[in-house]
Order: C-alpha cells, then structure tokens, then sequence
C-alpha cells in the first residue's frame, strides 16, 4: 500500500462550489496516511439524482485492510493508557471542525446518497452530536468498588477499552453512523478501523480528513474502502479485531455473525426494522398525519425507523386515509439540491425494482393505491406512494422496505393491532397515537420492540440507548450503553494482608 496523490478528479460542476475542496478525498485513510491498493483501480461513486460520477475511490483488498488492523493495533496501547481527559479534547477538537464544515459535509452527502440538503444539513448537526457528547461520556467510566464477601479481601470491579474495532456503516446515513460507532469507541479507548458503504464514501473520507485536522494519531482512525465482499471477510476473521460494530439488513447481519463466531468477538449490530405505527380512534387527526408523513418519508423513505405499517383504528380509517393521501401527493420530488424538495432518488436500481415489485404485489392483492401514479423524473426515482387496505400477507408489509411507499390498514380493536404490530422478525421502533394514557402504557408494554415513541416521530439522540429486540439486533448505540458495549469488565481481588 502506498501514499499516492488523488484520482483524476470529476467534473461533476456541484463538486465546485465546495467552500473546502480538500473535503473531497479519494483515497483511503489509513495510520495517518492517505492511501490506495498497489494493483486496484479505483471505484466509481456517482451523483444518484444526475447519474454523474463524483469521484473514483481507492479500493482496498485483504493485504491493505490487514495493514490498516495492523495500525490500528500499534496505536491502541497507547491510545487506552491516554487520560480521558486527553482523549476528550481530542474528540472535542473532531467535533467542532465537523460543526465548521457543516455546509461542505452536508453537500457531499446530498451528492452521494441523494437526500434533500436540508435533511443533510440535520444529519450532520445529528452526527457532531455523538462526537461531543462522547468526548465527555468517556470521562465517566469509573471503577467501582464491591464490599467483599472474603475476609482480608478488597475487590475492584473496571471497564476498559476492548482493543481494535471495526466498524460497518451504511449508506442511509453515512456520517451520523459513523460518528456514532467512532466516537464511542474512542472515547472507551478502543482504535478503529472504519469501512463505509462503496455507495457513500466520500462522507466517512471527508471526516478522515477533518479528524486528521483534530490531531488523532496515526492508527487511531482508520478509513478502509472497497469492496464489501473482500474487506468485511477480513476484518471478521482477525482475531486482533476485538469488536465488530455493524448497521444494516438482518440478513447481511447474519453473515457477519457467522464470520466472527470462530473468534468469538463482541457484536454491537443495529439491523433491519419493520416499523408498526399503531393510531388509534380518539387521535387527533391532523396530528395523526403529521406523525405519519414524518414517520414514513424522512431520507425518502430509506430508513430503519420509517414506518412501514400504518394501523388505523376503524372509526378514524377511512378520514385518515384521505387526509393523508392529499399529502403524499403534495410532496415535492426531485433532486436533493433543488429548493424544497422533500423526496429525492433512491440508492440504486435494484431498491427501485423491488420497490415497484412489492407495490404489484400488494395492488394484486386487493389494496388501493390512492397516490403515487404517474410519470417519476428519473430512474431511481419511486413517486410518493399511498397504498391503503394493504393486507398483513402482502410482501411490502412483511418485508422491510427502503421507499416512499405508505402502507395503511384497518384494525378493530387493541389486542388485535398487539398480535399483528408484534408478526414480525424485525423489533427496533414503534410508534403510538392515542390521546389515551393508559392505552399508551398498555400497548408500550406490549409492543416487542427495542424503542416506542408515543404521540411524537423523533426519539434518538446522542443520550439514548439506541437499538432493537429479535432480529432487529444486539447492544445499543449512545448514552452510556454505547460507550461501554466497546469495553470489558475487569474484576481484581486484592490481599491486604
């Protein structure tokens, strides 16, 4: 692997209006360095909306994703034995050069993922959020005393740092997951090494740089990009590798699982999710379609928490299914740039196919389409979609989906929406509206899920245990459960005598 100048740059015009053009980086960032495969060409990351190429990313095999472990595990000794003092001020220097490059970071991720620029700009506010909040987490791992069973004994109990961790971000959110993982694990002491969606690199490259910037040592935060299929095999099977940290589809998450049984590692995965939104009949309408406008079409409907299965109680069924669908077909499509567009492109043709697959799938089956008919403005474009009276059997409702497509259906009473909302692998988010409190306690409870959110959308937050129950995952990501899922308990017995 060798430190090397930059592919030939795009022409890509938008690329130009970057107030910090050394935010667009091409290659790995690997021990301080950048840096790209001896014998590999690069891979292409291309605009979704315009189709155009943005840049030509290094690609990474097994030797440089070996040398980037390596790295990271010369640095760890050092990194651990840090006061967290000194690791904070570090991350804290990380996150206020995130917040300085607010606009550049937010317009890369526009580019390459294809999100309307004010949801970016969020993203990257909710990305710089992790970073600080963990620069102070991580000077509250304290040790803690036990009161001895043993005569003469004292007994200690620490966590510390597990050791190198890799980390597996998606293409959804591609600063705020990696951030999330990063800052956490650094913040316990652990190095990382970092492997970003091959749709989405150049915003995990550009917090490379701005974490060199901050002054992380070389080693401490490592970039690796490249094939999925070549590099995550690897960093699975590393015994170095302590920590395996993964956001995606369950059944990606099954494999990694699967590669890092043989060395036993820890497993932090937040993975698919089939959210139920239960509204029940004493709601408030208008707030009812609010919650599911914003519950079903952030990032175009390409998020683990939409929700993908709207519950209407039937008093309230068939208004609501009217309200809503003046809505959806009021939404504003096109490119993420473009003032207030609020649904741009999906990721790839291969999620439009499936998409348009599942929405036959469910018009076969007796449901109506009540939005979402006519001409899209490019091909990885899906119209805002309502589809109502979707039967539980139709595929979209038993299968996650990443696409604007609301799907609504009828229930009679709670126990009924309890068994249906609860038919699922998936157990991450739930969402409640009801204007009953006890109703609210009853179905939180009942619910099989990780996070309910009752009355409101937004629930996550660098302060919350983030993650789901059965296949949605394992472990949780923020608050202190973040920081301490990249630890180990340490218990020590001491003599006094």
């Amino acid at each position: 692997m060798t430190a090397a100048t930059a592919f030939k740059r795009s022409s890509h015009p938008t690329l130009g209006h970057l107030a910090d053009g050394q935010l667009l980086r091409e290659l790995a960032y690997v021990d301080g360095r950048w840096t790209q495969a001896q014998d590999a060409a690069g891979f292409a990351v291309d605009d979704p909306f315009s189709g155009r190429t943005l840049a030509h990313v290094a690609s990474l095999g097994t030797e440089e994703t070996g040398l980037a472990i390596d790295a990271a595990q010369r640095a760890f000794p050092s990194w651990a034995a840090r006061a967290p003092q000194e690791r904070a001020a570090l991350l804290r220097a990380w996150y206020e050069l995130i917040l300085a490059a607010r606009e550049d970071l937010a317009l890369l991720m526009t580019l390459e993922q294809g999100k309307p620029l004010a949801e970016s700009r969020g993203e990257i506010d909710y990305a710089a959020s992790f970073v600080e909040w963990y620069a102070e987490e991580g000077k509250r791992v304290n040790a803690e005393s036990i009161t001895s069973h043993l005569p003469g004994a004292y007994m200690q109990v620490t966590r510390e740092p597990l050791g190198v961790a890799a980390l597996l971000t998606p293409w959804n959110f591609p600063c705020a997951m990696v951030t999330r993982k990063s800052a956490a694990a650094l913040a316990a002491g652990c190095t990382v090494v970092v492997h970003p969606s091959s749709h989405t690199p150049l915003s995990a490259l550009a917090l490379a740089e701005l974490a060199d910037r901050a002054g992380l040592p070389p080693g401490v935060f490592n970039v690796v990009t490249g094939d999925a299929r070549i590099i995550a095999p690897r960093l699975c099977k590393d015994t170095r590798v302590r920590v395996v940290s993964f956001t995606g589809s369950t059944e990606v998450g099954r494999l990694i699982a699967a590669q890092c049984a043989p060395s036993v590692k820890r497993l932090v995965m937040e993975l698919g999710g089939n959210a139920p939104l239960i509204i029940c009949s004493d709601a408030d309408l208008d707030q009812s379609v609010d919650i599911a406008m914003a519950a079903k079409f952030a990032t175009s409907g390409q998020d683990c928490l939409a929700a993908n299965r709207i519950y209407v109680q039937r008093p309230l069924y068939e208004a609501f299914c009217g309200a809503l669908a003046g809505r959806v077909a009021a939404l504003k499509v096109g490119g993420g740039l473009e003032e207030g567009v609020e649904v741009g492109p999906l990721m790839h043709e291969g999620a439009v196919a499936r998409t348009r697959a599942r929405i036959d799938d469910a018009l076969a089956q007796g449901a109506r389409r009540l939005a979402g008919e006519g001409a899209a403005p490019g091909n990885l474009f899906v119209l805002p979609t309502l589809l109502v009276d979707v039967p539980d059997q139709a595929a979209i409702m038993r299968e996650e989906q990443f696409a604007p497509v609301a799907c609504v259906t009828p229930f009679e009473d709670e126990a009924e929406v309890i068994e249906r909302a609860n038919a699922t692998e998936y157990g991450l988010v739930a969402y409640i509206v009801t204007r009953n409190g006890a109703q609210a306690l009853r179905l939180s409870r009942a619910l099989q899920y990780g996070m309910v959110a009752v009355n409101r959308v937004k629930l996550t937050g660098a302060p919350v245990p983030f993650g789901g129950v059965k296949q949605s995952g394992m472990g949780r990501e923020g608050a202190r459960h973040g920081l301490e899922a990249f630890t180990d308990l340490k218990y020590t017995c001491l003599d006094l005598a």
